[in-house]
Order: structure tokens, then C-alpha cells, then sequence
């Protein structure tokens, strides 16, 4: 269940609530099941997927994909797939951890383990807002955000691009003044 964190330590868990409170920057957070296919759910569970497996995943998911290129024009989808082992996962999460915009929808459908996102709303306040299994995010183009991970430090995603040129992150300088407390 996601969790959404403010900068005075409100936390809100309702979806429809957390909603509301990022509706002034138009992000979309929708909850999107796996199903409850056995050889999926297997590959969801391994810390670490090889090319073919990924792939496996990718059409089993392939629903939405469909869906999300009929609706909204995306063109095509990975899996990323960070543990604990993954080959230098503090210099790829460097990259994200300071606020940034970027050219292009950053879009993420959580299947496995966990992430964090903060925004930066109109009003200049921040918040954090915790995305899990089963979370499809869309953070508009142009929204001040930054990324990291949980302490478990995993998490396996699906993401949509419409492109890919939009996708390189334009770092603002805009100082992170939150951080959620994670059990």
C-alpha cells in the first residue's frame, strides 16, 4: 500500500487521499494487480533475472503495455531490476537522488519490492511518497522529483516510455528538505 508523507510527518496510506494530495502536480497512481500466475509470481520473487526472464515478465504484464499505447501513444517498456547485488547500484541511484525534472513522463509499474519518490509541489513544500507491489505511477513531464530506494533496496519495475531522448534527468538544484523514516 503506498504511503505518502508530508513535511510536518503527516502520512496518509488511503489511496484516494494520497491521491488528492498529489493532484496539484497531475500525477497518476493507480494500483495494478500481477495476477496470480505461479511462474510469475516465481520470477517476481528472485532477487536477480537474465535477459529471458525479464522478457517473461515484460508479456506476461503485456496487458497494460497494450493498454498504455492505445491510451497515451507510449511506444515501448523494460524491467529494471535493482538488489542489494546489483553492479554498482549506489552510482545508478546517484543519478536520481537529487531533484530533477525530465523532458518525458517518468512512468513506473512497481511489481516487486519497493521505492521511494519525492515531489515537489506548486506551493514549494515536498513530500515522499512510498510506491509497492502492484503501484503504476505516472509523474508528468517537467515535475521536480528525486528517487531512491527503501533499506531493503530492492525493487523490480516496469517502465513505459513514449521515448526515450526525454529521459535524461535536468537536475533543478532545488535542496531535499524530507525524508521519510522507513521501518
Amino acid at each position: 500500500m503506498a504511503r505518502l508523507q508530508l513535511e510536518d510527518g503527516k502520512l496518509y496510506t488511503d489511496l484516494k487521499e494520497i491521491t488528492q494530495e498529489l493532484a496539484p502536480l497531475h500525477i497518476q497512481l493507480n494500483r495494478w494487480s500481477v495476477g496470480d500466475n505461479p511462474q510469475l509470481n516465481q520470477l517476481l520473487a528472485k532477487d536477480n533475472l537474465d535477459e529471458d526472464e525479464k522478457e517473461q515478465v515484460l508479456k506476461a504484464l503485456d496487458g497494460y503495455f497494450e493498454q498504455l499505447k492505445q491510451t497515451a501513444g507510449y511506444e515501448s517498456r523494460d524491467l529494471i531490476v535493482l538488489h542489494p547485488q546489483t553492479p554498482n547500484l549506489d552510482g545508478l541511484l546517484t543519478k536520481f537522488d537529487k531533484i530533477h525534472t525530465h523532458a518525458d513522463d517518468e512512468v513506473r509499474y512497481i511489481v516487486a519490492g519497493e521505492a521511494i519518490f519525492g515531489f515537489v509541489r506548486p506551493d514549494g513544500s515536498q513530500v515522499e511518497l512510498t510506491v509497492q507491489p502492484e503501484e503504476y505511477i505516472n509523474v508528468p513531464a517537467g515535475t521536480e522529483h528525486w528517487f531512491y530506494l527503501t533499506p531493503a533496496r530492492r525493487v523490480k519495475a516496469v517502465r513505459y516510455f513514449a521515448g526515450t531522448e526525454g529521459w535524461v534527468p535536468e537536475y533543478t538544484g532545488t535542496p531535499i528538505r524530507i525524508h521519510q523514516v522507513v521501518a
